[in-house]
C-alpha cells in the first residue's frame, strides 16, 4: 500500500505543531494564524488547517471569540481534573511496575533517579530528567493502554506553564518522593508504590494550582 503524500504532509505538520507546543514555542493564549504557521513551517495552508483540526479534537487548541484559533489556556477546574486523572494513571503505572518490572528495567529506573538527583541543576534539566524517570516507570508497567492514556495526558500537561520545580523546596521534596517510589517498586510492594505515586502527583498538583492561580480562592 502506497502512503498518501498529502496525509504524510498533514501528519508531519501536526507533529511539528504539537512539538512546538510541548517545547513552549507556542504558548497558551497564542493565536494560530494559518498563513503565519504555513510560512514558518514552509508548507501550504491545507496541512496547517488539518493539523489544527486534529489539535482541536485533542483539546490543545480552541476557537476563541473575536480572536480566532488559539492555544488552549486551561482554567483552574481543568487543571484540577488533569491532575486528578494523572494521580490515578501514575498510581496505576507504579503499581503495575512493582508487579511487572524486569531487573533491567528496575536498574534503568534507579539510574534515571540518580541522574535526576545528581545532574538536574536547573529547572529545565529537572523537568527533562523527571519526564524520563516517569516514562521509565510507565514502560515498566507493561500496559499498552495505560501507556497510551499517559501519552495523551502528557500532551495536555504541555499546556501548563513552567514547572513545579520552580517552587522553593519542591525539588528536594520530589527527590524524596521519587526514592520512596523506587524502593516500593523494587520491593514489589504494589499497594505502597501506588499510594506513593498518588501522593507525589497530588503534591505536584497542589503546587501547580498555587503557581497558576495564586490569588484565586475558588
Amino acid at each position: 500500500m502506497i502512503d498518501d503524500p498529502n496525509w504524510s504532509r498533514a501528519d508531519s505538520t501536526y507533529r511539528r505543531l504539537k512539538d512546538m507546543i510541548a517545547r513552549g514555542e507556542l504558548k497558551p493564549g497564542d493565536r494560530m494564524r494559518e498563513i503565519d504557521l504555513a510560512e514558518r513551517l514552509d508548507v501550504s495552508r491545507t496541512p496547517i488547517r488539518e493539523a489544527i483540526g486534529r489539535l482541536a479534537s485533542e483539546g490543545l487548541v480552541e476557537l476563541a471569540p473575536s480572536r480566532g484559533v488559539m492555544i488552549t489556556r486551561l482554567d483552574k477546574q481543568q487543571v484540577r481534573e488533569l491532575y486528578a486523572l494523572r494521580e490515578n494513571l501514575e498510581g496505576s503505572a507504579a503499581a503495575l511496575a512493582a508487579q511487572s518490572a524486569s531487573a533491567d528495567e528496575l536498574s534503568n529506573i534507579r539510574s534515571l533517579l540518580e541522574i535526576l538527583e545528581r545532574k538536574g541543576l536547573s529547572t529545565g534539566d529537572l523537568a527533562r530528567h523527571n519526564r524520563a524517570f516517569h516514562a521509565a516507570i510507565h514502560e515498566a508497567a507493561h500496559n499498552r493502554y495505560l501507556a497510551r492514556a499517559l501519552e495523551q495526558l502528557s500532551d495536555s500537561l504541555a499546556l501548563l506553564p513552567g514547572t513545579t520545580f520552580q517552587t522553593e523546596g519542591r525539588a528536594l521534596e520530589a527527590h524524596r518522593e521519587h526514592r520512596e517510589m523506587v524502593e516500593a517498586i523494587a520491593g514489589r510492594d504494589a499497594a505502597r508504590a501506588e499510594q506513593l505515586a498518588r501522593t507525589h502527583i497530588r503534591n505536584a498538583g497542589r503546587i501547580r494550582l498555587a503557581m497558576m492561580f495564586e490569588n484565586d480562592r475558588s
